[in-house]
């Protein structure tokens, strides 16, 4: 947060240092343009702190919470100059996340009725990926490993490198027992097989089609969790689902949301 709002303010705010009179106190509203689903209203309030610890936000929603267009979110008072220079930091993070929450609301409507779990990915802005999965989770998702080091996800690379899955889930399992979760990439049903007798503890069908995964989930038997990933959409999400897979992980929720429209309105002087 200190690095974003030091991003815009820099040597500071010139534009309300010169215009605002010294000592001017204001009154504004956070008002949503459109429906959608909030998160980020804790950490919109910590950058309007962080630009002027006098600047008070009070929410008027909870993250999670389903809004419509023309709610007022959130309100703000204290010094003019502390509000504008906060602003645009807080309603970047404010928007992003809720749009974020809110196409992960989408995709678990989506597949309402399913046995499949929305799961994210790693493609997150960079430095942002605890704001951008908590906003995941605000949406009804979860959480996919958070990085590198909590679950062992062994992808065509590693599987080329080690010469075979089997090799691969061996040499994994050597070095982290039961401690974490191994995870295999495959893409076809002869890889499948191959990861089942591996023990691997998921699989993930990679870019298979619907029939393929309702033929995966067939062979497994429910032995082990399936993940589905690649090309999902809100147009398929729900006959991805209808297969039986028990995970369907969605890169797009975090490399591709479109920010929830908001903006701030002053509304008086104080």
């Amino acid at each position: 947060m200190e690095r974003a709002l030091a991003e815009d303010i820099g040597t500071g705010d010139v534009t309300s240092l010169s215009v605002l009179p010294s000592g001017l106190q204001l009154t504004g509203q956070i008002l949503s343009k459109e429906e959608g689903v909030i998160a980020g209203l804790e950490v919109a309030a910590c950058a309007f702190r962080l630009a002027d610890e006098k600047v008070k936000m009070s929410p008027r929603a909870v993250d999670g919470e389903a809004i419509g267009a023309g709610r007022i979110v959130a309100e703000v008072v204290g010094p003019a100059v502390g509000i504008l220079s906060g602003e645009r930091v807080a309603l970047n993070f404010l928007q992003r996340m809720s749009g974020i929450a809110t196409m992960t609301r989408q995709y678990v409507q989506a597949v309402a009725g399913t046995r499949a779990v929305i799961l994210d990915t790693r493609k997150t802005a960079p430095g942002l990926r605890v704001l951008d999965k908590l906003s995941v989770r605000l949406g009804g998702g979860q959480n996919h490993r958070l990085g590198l080091f909590d679950m062992v996800l062994i992808k065509d690379n590693h599987i080329a490198a080690a010469e075979g899955i089997a090799e691969a889930v061996r040499r994994a399992r050597a070095a982290v027992g039961e401690r974490l979760k191994i995870e295999v990439e495959v893409t076809s049903l002869a890889q499948l097989e191959e990861a089942l007798g591996a023990g691997a503890d998921r699989i993930m069908l990679d870019n298979m089609d619907v029939e393929e995964m309702a033929e995966a989930v067939g062979l497994a038997g429910g032995r082990v969790e399936l993940e589905a990933s690649g090309k999902v959409s809100l147009d398929n999400v729900a006959d991805i689902a209808a297969t039986g897979v028990d995970f369907i992980s969605v890169g797009a929720l975090t490399h591709s949301v479109r920010a929830l429209d908001m903006s701030l309105e002053v509304t008086g002087r104080l």
